[in-house]
C-alpha cells in the first residue's frame, strides 16, 4: 500500500521508506558512506540500539508538518522517520565533529591490544576510530581496568576492552531462558560479568563472540592461533538438529581453524548458530562446502586473495 511509504531526504538523496523505520535502517537502503556507524544497534536484538552515539545525525527537518530543525543531534538508530523528513550525516559538520569526540570517548579505556586481539581485522572499533578518530586525546588520567573472570572454557572475556554495547546480554535474553550473564555496578565500573561467578555455558552462548563488536569476548579455541587476513573464509553447512547449521569455516592451509556465523554487510549476523556448530565441528568430512565468501575490498581479509586459490578444498573433493 503507499499510505505505508513515507519520503525522507538524507544528504540530499531523497528515497521511500516503510513507516516505522529509523532513520539508520532507512539510510541502510540507500548504502554506502551514507550509512552511520553502529557499535551498538543490532537488527536483529530487540532493544538494541540507544547506547553507544557513534550513529547521531543531524535532523534539518522533521516532517512536512512540523518544519522545524532538532536543536540536537538524535541517535539514528532509534529515530523513526517521518514524511518528509531531511537528515544530515556525512553533509553536516556538526556530526562529523560530534563523532570525533564520541570516538574519542570510546578509547579513552580501551587498552592498544590490537597487536594482540584476535579481533584486530575484524574489529568495528579499529574502523570506527580509523575513519572518525583523532591523532591525539585530551584524557590525561589512568585508563580503567578489571580483574580478569573466568566464564567457561570456550569464551574469553577481556573487560578492559567492553565499550558496554550491551550486545551479549541482549542476545543471551534472545535465545536462552536463562541468561548467566549481565551488566554488574554504575557508572564508571559498570562491567559485563556473570551472577556469583558462574561458567557460561548454555548451547548459544558462542553467539556472544560474533555479536561483540570489539575484542572484549573471543573464541578460546582460536586465540593466537592466526590473524584473520591469513585465514580463508568459505560458505559451508551441516545438518544439525539444533540450529541451521549454515556457518563460515576459516581455513588456516587445508585446517579449519575457526567456525562462525555468517554476518551481513554491516556485520551482523543472519543466522544464530549453536555451540556444537562452532566449537565440536571442526573436520572437514563433517561439513559441506558451498563458496567462498564474499569479501569486500576495504577489508583486511581481502588481501589474502583467497578466491584464487580454492584448490586446497578441491583437491579434498569437498567442493
Amino acid at each position: 500500500m503507499l499510505k505505508d511509504y513515507i519520503e525522507v531526504i538524507i544528504d540530499g538523496i531523497k528515497i521511500k521508506t516503510k513507516k516505522g523505520f529509523s532513520i539508520l535502517n532507512t539510510s541502510r537502503l540507500i548504502g554506502g558512506d551514507i550509512v552511520p556507524p553502529a557499535m551498538c544497534y543490532y537488527s536483529s536484538l530487540p532493544n538494541s540500539g540507544g547506547k553507544c552515539r557513534t550513529c547521531l545525525v543531524e535532523i534539518v527537518k522533521w516532517s512536512n508538518k512540523n518544519i522545524d530543525n532538532s536543536p540536537k543531534l538524535v541517535p539514528s538508530c532509534n529515530t523513526e522517520v517521518l514524511d518528509g523528513m531531511i537528515i544530515k550525516n556525512t553533509t553536516s559538520s556538526k556530526v562529523l565533529k560530534a563523532r570525533k569526540w564520541i570516538v574519542e570517548m570510546l578509547l579513552i579505556n580501551h587498552p592498544l591490544d590490537c597487536p594482540i586481539c584476535d579481533q584486530a581485522g575484524e574489529c568495528e572499533l579499529q574502523n570506527l576510530s580509523f575513519k572518525h578518530g583523532t591523532e591525539k586525546t585530551n584524557y590525561s588520567f589512568e585508563r580503567r581496568t578489571f580483574k580478569e573472570i573466568y566464564i567457561g572454557d570456550k569464551i574469553k572475556l577481556h573487560m578492559n576492552r567492553c565499550i558496554l554495547c550491551y550486545r551479549c546480554v541482549l542476545v543471551g535474553d534472545l535465545l536462552t531462558n536463562k541468561r548467566l550473564h549481565g551488566v554488574i555496578n554504575r557508572g564508571n565500573k559498570a562491567e559485563i560479568s556473570t551472577y556469583i561467578k558462574n561458567n557460561i555455558d548454555n548451547d548459544y552462548s558462542g553467539n556472544m563472540i560474533d555479536v561483540c563488536p570489539v575484542g572484549a569476548l573471543t573464541d578460546k579455541t582460536f586465540r593466537f592461533k592466526s590473524r584473520v587476513w591469513y585465514t580463508k573464509p568459505i560458505k559451508a553447512r551441516r545438518n544439525c538438529k539444533k540450529c541451521c547449521g549454515k556457518v563460515m569455516l576459516w581455513y588456516d592451509g587445508d585446517n579449519i581453524i575457526r567456525v562462525t556465523a555468517r554476518k551481513n554487510l554491516y556485520n551482523e549476523v543472519i543466522n544464530f548458530i549453536c555451540n556444537d556448530c562452532r566449537f565440536h565441528c571442526k573436520e572437514n568430512k563433517m561439513w559441506i562446502i558451498e563458496d567462498v565468501d564474499n569479501i569486500s575490498n576495504k577489508s583486511v581479509i581481502s588481501t589474502n586473495l583467497y578466491k584464487d586459490d580454492t584448490s586446497f578444498i578441491i583437491d579434498k573433493n569437498i567442493i
